[in-house]
């Protein structure tokens, strides 16, 4: 159980002030990792883009083949019940979470009969503006889909990007610029990643070894929206090196500003800042 954090959890059709026990251990999920979840934001009053991220909770189900039992919108409205007991000045993480209770007869293959549903809120402040990050590069690479469900919000994905992040911390650096299966730039160990070349922005291209975020996506909108050309393309590692600003985009914090990649330092420059800005504008008028 985790200490000192205001924890809310919805369990078998209710709401519990606490961390509470969800799991059996004979569940599908807890011994072969039939896991998936979804990562929401609860800020300033604001859920950006909740029904997006519940939605993406139930194609990450069916991707790892487990079946959804939870409609979009009764998704939504559950969150929304558990956010009512905190305050607007709360800054709240909200995970929707499936697993797979039993198997098939081999056992490895999920049965479709029973699904663990559950959601969690767990009060984690958001960053302040100027909280930046470094990166460094990784010997661990980003899975393609014939080896990994990459099309799924999966928590068997999340030890490959727990060695990446100590890995690179173990070198000074707070996270991982990683590579795709053909060596390009994929994203980091944690978030999706961009980079600001002469007023331009570049972010890699979905090629089926990440999950183009839901955030990743507000961004783009926001920046094409305010005349910003945006490219999604093929990025090596040397063009981020020859980059004017470096950010991160992710579920936890929305924007991160990068000021080292190795041995290449980077301003905190306009353009990041924009992009958080127009974020939380956004944010402000968003009625999903």
């Amino acid at each position: 159980m985790s200490v000192g954090k205001n924890i809310r959890t919805y369990f078998n059709g209710s709401w519990h002030d606490q961390d509470v026990p969800i799991m059996r251990a004979a569940d599908h999920g807890s011994w072969l990792g039939t896991t998936v979840f979804d990562g929401a934001r609860y800020f300033d009053g604001l859920m950006p883009d909740i029904k997006a991220h519940c939605a993406r909770t139930n194609r990450s189900a069916e991707a790892l083949m487990i079946k959804p039992t939870v409609s979009t919108d009764d998704m939504v409205e559950i969150v929304k019940e558990g956010l009512a007991s905190y305050a607007k000045d709360q800054a709240v993480y909200i995970r929707p979470m499936y697993w797979a209770i039993h198997g098939m007869p081999s056992a490895i293959v999920p049965s479709q009969e029973e699904t663990g549903f559950a959601v969690c809120l767990e009060e984690i402040p958001m960053a302040p503006p100027e909280q930046s990050a470094t990166l460094t590069r990784t010997r661990f690479r980003r899975p393609v889909l014939e080896d990994a469900v990459v099309n799924a919000k999966a928590g068997c994905l999340y030890p490959n990007n727990a060695r990446m992040l100590a890995e690179a911390r173990s070198r000074g650096f707070s996270n991982a610029l990683v590579a795709d299966a053909m060596g390009n730039v994929a994203e980091t160990a944690t978030a999706n990643a961009f980079m600001v070349k002469d007023g331009e922005v570049f972010t890699p291209v979905p090629n089926g070894t990440f999950l183009a975020g839901i955030t990743r996506a507000r961004h783009i909108a926001n920046l094409k929206a305010d005349g910003v050309t945006v490219h999604e393309t093929v990025l090596t590692f040397e063009d981020f090196h020859d980059a004017d600003e470096v950010f991160l985009s992710g579920n936890m914090m929305k924007v991160t500003p990068i000021t080292a990649f190795d041995d290449t330092s980077y301003q905190i420059g306009p353009v990041t800042r924009r992009v958080r800005e127009m974020y939380w504008d956004w944010a402000a008028s968003d009625r999903s």
